[in-house]
């Protein structure tokens, strides 16, 4: 696994950091709803600030079509709140972030200055890795910071371009970075057991791959949310009206059938809260095994939940990515909330926790359970695709330490 150089490692004294974090943050009606990714950057930007460096951050937010500015995608929500966060002033110089206004901002940086760029995905060269857009940006910096890890599974030019672009200059991890390698990587290579992984969420396609490669390392793997009807109308359950991606029934019964031929104890939902309707009202009843047809599962049922708790109690290591159920509706989010409490009980019996950002990390803050656990990942795709053992071009390019 990786061994890259610190940050806090390196002289910045008097140089630039040009630091690619991670501010994909939610934004409503120009208030952000959740700083949780901004408040994660904090220690390394203090890092860079306390020991006399400035800062030139890099960012994207959402989806941007990449043909210059758009003003639902601005970082400018995000600059006042960092500001406040550090207490300090930061700067935004323009809407543009490869324009005159940001380099002479960059060029300008003196020690203790922080300079916020404009949506990187503003550019169209961001998402091609342009050998120029890669150029202009990686002139402003001294040194290249990346602690970016909700997006270091891919090769957009601020994650690959640009620091290869900065060959011959230190390149190395933000302290969040190593933080996320730490335990998505180096204490989940050699995991102490029992070993047990929670996956939910809507789709079996996005795990399928995960399970197949955690199956050799798990001692139990606690299926839930609407993936699992894929798996159980696989083995023949009635499903009624549930979310089924019929296309991948034929892997998800090999999945079935590979489990059963190792040590790995393969748990799928044995009750189902259901309703006639995706909504929190209505016709709600629990059904063992076989769900009456019109009526959709909705969460894992009382008897999964005591079992799918039972075992994350006596877990040495545990990894969660999914919710098991909709928890944004209250009768639904029974099973998510006993798996988290779960987790946590067995935290404080010494176990290692883990919950692989997205939906996760939202139901974990939804419970107020975020701090309760080893480690929240700041990364959703990122985290299954680490979890999976793929590999990062984006940090292998990095200083070793």
């Amino acid at each position: 696994m990786y061994s890259k150089k610190s940050i806090a490692n390196i002289d910045v004294k008097g140089k630039r950091v040009l630091t690619r974090v991670d501010f994909n943050v939610p934004i409503e009606g120009g208030e952000i709803s959740d700083d949780r990714r901004i408040r994660e950057a904090i220690p390394t930007l203090k890092s860079v600030l306390e020991r006399g460096g400035s800062l030139v951050l890099m960012s994207h937010l959402g989806r941007p079509e990449g043909k210059g500015f758009e003003a639902e995608f601005s970082l400018k929500p995000v600059a006042d709140r960092l500001s406040q966060l550090l207490g300090r002033p930061v700067q935004f110089p323009s809407q543009d972030c490869t324009d005159d206004k940001a380099a002479a901002a960059a060029g300008a940086a003196k020690p203790g200055d922080v300079i916020l760029l404009e949506n990187v995905r503003f550019a169209k060269g961001e998402k091609k890795g342009e050998a120029t857009y890669a150029a202009r940006m990686a002139s402003y910096g001294d040194v290249y910071c990346n602690d970016a890890f909700g997006t270091a599974h891919r090769e957009d030019g601020s994650m690959f371009a640009v620091p290869k672009a900065m060959q011959g200059k230190p390149r190395v991890a933000g302290l969040l970075l190593l933080k996320e390698l730490q335990y998505l990587g180096q204490k989940l290579a050699k995991p102490e057991k029992p070993f047990v992984v929670v996956l939910g969420g809507a789709k079996v396609s996005d795990k399928l791959g995960l399970i197949d490669y955690l199956l050799p390392k798990a001692d139990a793997i606690l299926v839930g949310g609407a993936m699992a009807y894929t798996f159980l109308k696989a083995i023949g359950r009635q499903v009624g009206s549930s979310k089924v991606e019929e296309s991948h029934l034929a892997q998800a019964k090999a999945i079935v059938d590979k489990a059963a031929s190792m040590k790995c104890a393969l748990h799928l939902p044995t009750d189902h809260v259901c309703n006639t309707d995706f909504s929190k009202e209505g016709n709600i009843e629990v059904f063992n095994e076989r769900i009456k047809d019109c009526f959709m599962g909705l969460d894992i049922g009382p008897k999964t939940q005591l079992d799918y708790a039972l075992t994350l109690k006596k877990a040495k290591n545990i990894v969660w990515n999914g919710p098991m159920g909709v928890f944004e509706m209250g009768p639904f989010a029974v099973g998510t909330r006993m798996v988290a409490q779960a987790m946590v009980d067995a935290t404080k019996a010494g176990a290692i926790s883990i919950v692989g950002g997205g939906d996760s990390a939202a139901a974990a803050d939804e419970f107020k359970m975020a701090d309760q656990f080893s480690h929240v990942s700041t990364g959703g795709g990122a985290s299954l695709e680490m979890l999976a053992g793929k590999p990062f071009t984006t940090v292998e390019l990095l200083d070793n330490a």
